[in-house]
């Protein structure tokens, strides 16, 4: 996921790569993005959004499964909209909006047979914009405790000086808006099997690039973000 801090036009940008992307990895050759991670950590995975998608990452914030808990229960708990459908794969959830702890977060986010992989990013996404919405709220003045109560969990290439300032930006800036976007987009890649393997074949990856482009920059000619990250 690529999370991007956009003080000109006042929001934060959320947007979900499918980890099933075929896509070239740097001296690894063609396979799925996600695989990019397990041959080299987080700094591979930013090469290789850099090189498929022409972006300009540095950055990068990870969390393993028990981390993610920890979180959301620091934060106290984040509001979902289970679906019906969901409630069976969260533990101790009902239908309806209601606060998730740590431990029925993860298990919203990982549900795998409620829709596509698109709809499990959704659902990614929607946690992560709950997250950023509750550290908001806190305010400037309870920014700081948290960040030291959370840090710990989080493995970033960012100092703790430099998270500070992202942080503290973002809400002297009077940020709210949050919008979610997620590559490839609908009807711009397909399913498809390759050597008995399944991947999203993009359609032609330069049309991705640009829808890419268009939610994150807003102007093509800038091509600067603050923090990546995936899975």
């Amino acid at each position: 996921m690529i999370a991007t801090l956009d003080k000109e036009h006042g929001k934060i940008k959320l947007t979900s790569l499918l980890r099933d992307l075929y896509v070239e990895i740097p001296g690894r050759g063609m396979d799925k993005l996600n695989h990019a991670y397990a041959y080299g950590g987080p700094e591979l995975t930013i090469k290789t959004i850099n090189h498929n998608f022409n972006m300009n990452i540095r950055d990068f914030a990870t969390v393993d499964f028990d981390s993610f808990e920890k979180i959301i229960d620091i934060l106290g708990g984040i509001e979902i909209d289970i679906q019906p459908n969901e409630v069976r794969h969260v533990p101790g959830s009902k239908a309806g909006k209601q606060v998730l702890d740590g431990k029925q977060a993860l298990a919203y986010s990982r549900i795998r047979k409620v829709g596509t992989d698109y709809a499990r990013t959704e659902r990614q996404r929607t946690v992560m914009e709950e997250l950023i919405r509750k550290g908001i709220s806190a305010g400037i003045t309870k920014y700081p405790g948290l960040l030291n109560a959370v840090l710990p969990y989080v493995d970033t290439s960012l100092t703790k000086t430099e998270t500070l300032s992202l942080g503290t930006s973002a809400l002297t800036s009077g940020i709210k808006d949050i919008e979610q976007f997620r590559i490839p987009v609908d009807g711009h890649a397909k399913s498809q099997m390759i050597n008995g393997v399944s991947y999203e074949v993009p359609d032609t990856l330069e049309d991705n690039v640009e829808f890419l482009h268009k939610f994150i920059y807003e102007d093509e000619s800038e091509i600067e973000t603050d923090l990546g990250a995936d899975e």
